[in-house]
């Protein structure tokens, strides 16, 4: 206890007391311990830490001063600090309030459009445009499972089981920063040309139970699209329009209105009684921008 700052448990105390709040309330699961070497992080509050934006150094209690990578961006008031581990990097998240988003432009145009997430392809938009997923889990498997078979042929708590450890560590978090910059570039791209988006509320948790596709789903990050995009909008001034999951929208059609219920996963092209024929996630994108206007109306 008198090795480290006195934030570290007073912080924990308090989280603890938010994860209560939460599982009272039906939103989280009942508290666990959290288990060392794991997700390894502590808080410290805002008049325990000093930070030197001229060189680019924050002084940590008990620590010192420590260099940074990069300067504050941000002009605010800070309000804390959450120091964590990924893979054998260290990180220092410093939380500032903003009230001001003018430096943030508005979107190019007042235009609509709609954003149909799928597998073969990250994301198609109701203008055509295309963007394909980086699918870096699916680049780095074989590299992973022989980092994995690696670690599991060593013996546990060895100097070389923690070497092997390590490894495994970074090449997850090489993939996890990968899928991330993916869609941040995305989001990032959506809520600066467009000022409505209109998505859909995908049943991630149901999508993940389909065996032969559950690997593939979770190497798109469809929550953490979701998340980005609603946020960022949130500071540009943008409407987000989200429809239901239970929203026909690659059953119907989007010149005629009909739903075509016998449509299977393995039909990739959209072909209506009326004539109307069109790759299915172009179809769904426009599907989801007319349900964007119709909201709105």
């Amino acid at each position: 206890m008198l090795e480290v700052t006195k934030n570290a448990p007073q912080k924990a105390i308090t989280q603890l007391g938010e994860a209560f709040k939460r599982f009272f309330k039906g939103e989280a699961n009942y508290p666990k311990f959290k288990k060392k070497g794991i997700h390894d992080s502590f808080g410290i509050t805002n008049d325990q830490f000093v930070l030197n934006d001229t060189l680019n150094r924050i002084r940590i209690p008990r620590l010192g001063w420590v260099r940074l990578q990069e300067s504050l961006r941000f002009n605010g008031k800070i309000l804390s600090a959450t120091i964590s581990r990924q893979a054998n990097k260290w990180f220092i998240s410093i939380a500032v309030q903003i009230d001001d988003y003018s430096h943030l432009r508005k979107a190019e145009n007042q235009g609509v459009v709609g954003v149909d997430l799928g597998i073969s392809s990250l994301a198609t938009l109701s203008n055509g445009e295309v963007i394909t997923g980086s699918k870096p889990l699916k680049t780095l498997i074989s590299r992973l499972k022989k980092l994995s078979k690696s670690l599991s042929r060593k013996q546990q708590d060895s100097s070389n089981w923690y070497k092997a450890k390590a490894k495994l560590a970074t090449l997850h978090a090489r993939i996890s920063n990968v899928r991330k910059d993916t869609l941040h570039k995305l989001t990032s791209n959506l809520t600066r040309r467009f000022s409505i988006i209109g998505i859909e509320d995908l049943n991630v948790k149901g999508m993940l139970s389909n065996g032969k596709l559950a690997r593939s789903i979770a190497d798109m990050g469809f929550y953490e699209f979701k998340r980005q995009l609603q946020y960022k909008a949130q500071m540009r001034g943008n409407l987000i329009v989200i429809a239901d999951k239970w929203y026909p929208s690659s059953k119907t059609c989007s010149a005629c209105g009909g739903i075509k219920q016998d449509l299977t996963l393995k039909d990739r092209v959209f072909k209506c009684e009326c004539g109307h024929v069109q790759n299915r996630d172009l179809n769904a994108a426009i599907n989801l921008a007319n349900y964007a206007v119709s909201y709105t109306v």
